[in-house]
């Protein structure tokens, strides 16, 4: 009896390392057909899980306390899988270069605790060449095992977009591969036990890891060249949203809109790919610009409040600014690389004071990361601008009239073109609100 057929019977057990917004997500899903190992170096976090508080919210109390997955940080339960799924985060250093130390880290661990005869799949975001240049060799290091005669290794590039309810684990296709046509073959059968949609075998590990930065490179670039439309309509005095709008009703109009690009993949990826350009000694152009173009707009968005601020009559220094939402995107609790954080940063530079709100962030892990308290909607009051940086649910109820009564009361309503002074100052990053009522209601709005 082959690995998959074992592992389907129950006979031997899949362990997923790394219980984040992709991890945990896996451990679920496989616990519904075969035994799992869920193992996480973070105490708290599988604390959490064990007692049934989904932190990611990616599925839900209720499918943690029904799981049979065994939640562990001790490494040693590693050594009663024969398949290994591994899907720490990879991110970036502040010079822009990838940062492996989670996933190197990933391995050495897992490679103490390595079976004879056992399957290692990665799903972290690398450049071509990682899982086989420089796991492999971490892997047989510590196991002492040989790859390709022991065990055998495979990628398959995750897909589950945080916040995400439509597009899930089961019904994405799952691109998969593995160093040999028996490793493919396992790899593939195994995912097909929980992915309905199915997967796609590529042709080698290196081809699926390229698959996964261009996946996010090409959304990254698109979203550059709303963000750099944006820019120059805003010089125009002509309103994005309206010319996209137009646009869009050509049947092969791309459907993408300007906004703050972070988070774990598209704010990150792309420099995978490029950093590994350059060691081939290619220097990207279309990527990097469009990387540079997304970074800045935090410090755009920022900039801009200020404008509208100092047409406001408002003095700069010492004023109160609401923060609405600080994610990196709507309906998800994940403060990884957020970009809200440089609007934020940028106003600070002004000498301006942000009162910040998220329904959905964590409040200890906003604290420890950012060093910000998360401050309570009612408790928002007599500020000087308000920004909806993040288009949660939540914020998508909140009415003009509501929104009004943030600010302070200084404010005096002004008819005709008399003068624009003590107007109330509304930056509506990605323009959930109603245009024309804000105008109405006398606001100085703003969208990119």
């Amino acid at each position: 009896m082959n690995l998959f057929e074992r592992i389907k019977n129950k006979e031997e057990k899949v362990s997923v390392i790394g219980l984040g917004y992709v991890g945990l997500p896996l451990a679920v899903s496989f616990a519904k057909v075969t035994d799992v190992i869920g193992f996480d170096i973070s105490k708290d976090k599988v604390k959490n899980y064990l007692n049934g508080i989904d932190v990611t919210k990616e599925v839900g109390n209720e499918a943690l306390k029904e799981t049979t997955a065994l939640f562990t940080s001790n490494e040693e339960d590693l050594r009663k899988a024969k398949f290994h799924i591994v899907a720490v985060p990879t991110p970036i250093n502040k010079d822009k270069t990838p940062n492996l130390n989670p996933i190197i880290s990933a391995s050495k661990t897992l490679g103490k605790n390595l079976a004879k005869g056992s399957i290692v799949v990665y799903e972290s975001t690398v450049y071509p060449g990682v899982t086989e240049e420089v796991c492999v060799p971490i892997l047989e290091r510590e196991s002492g095992l040989k790859c390709g005669l022991d065990f055998k290794v495979g990628y398959s590039p995750e897909r589950i977009n945080p916040g995400d309810k439509v597009h899930r684990l089961e019904n994405i296709v799952k691109v998969v591969s593995g160093m040999d046509e028996e490793a493919l073959d396992t790899i593939a059968k195994v995912y097909e036990l929980v992915v309905q949609a199915g997967v796609y075998r590529a042709e080698s590990i290196k081809v699926a890891e390229a698959a996964k930065v261009i996946e996010n490179s090409q959304r990254d670039i698109n979203i550059a060249f709303m963000n750099e439309l944006s820019i120059i309509f805003n010089k125009l005095g002509i309103d994005t949203k309206s010319v996209l709008k137009a646009a869009g009703t050509k049947w092969n109009f791309l459907n993408f809109t300007p906004g703050l690009v972070g988070g774990h993949c598209i704010g990150v990826d792309p420099y995978y790919l490029t950093y590994k350009a350059e060691e081939l000694g290619y220097h990207s152009q279309i990527i990097l610009a469009g990387r540079k173009i997304n970074d800045n707009m935090g410090k755009y968005v920022a900039e801009n409040t200020v404008k509208l601020m100092i047409k406001a009559n408002k003095q700069i220094k010492g004023a109160k600014v609401a923060i609405l939402g600080l994610t990196f995107k709507e309906n998800c609790p994940d403060v990884r690389n957020t970009k809200v954080i440089d609007i934020i940063n940028e106003l600070k530079e002004y000498g301006i004071n942000s009162l910040v709100h998220d329904p959905q962030a964590d409040k200890k892990e906003v604290l420890n990361e950012y060093g910000i308290e998360l401050k309570r909607l009612e408790d928002i009051k007599d500020v000087d601008a308000v920004i909806l940086a993040v288009p949660h649910d939540e914020y998508k109820k909140l009415t003009l009239e509501y929104i009004s009564s943030l600010y302070n009361n200084n404010y005096s309503h002004i008819n005709g073109n008399e003068s624009i002074e003590d107007r109330k100052v509304l930056v509506d990053v990605k323009g959930i609100l109603d245009r024309n009522n804000a105008v109405k209601m006398d606001y100085l709005y703003w969208r990119l």
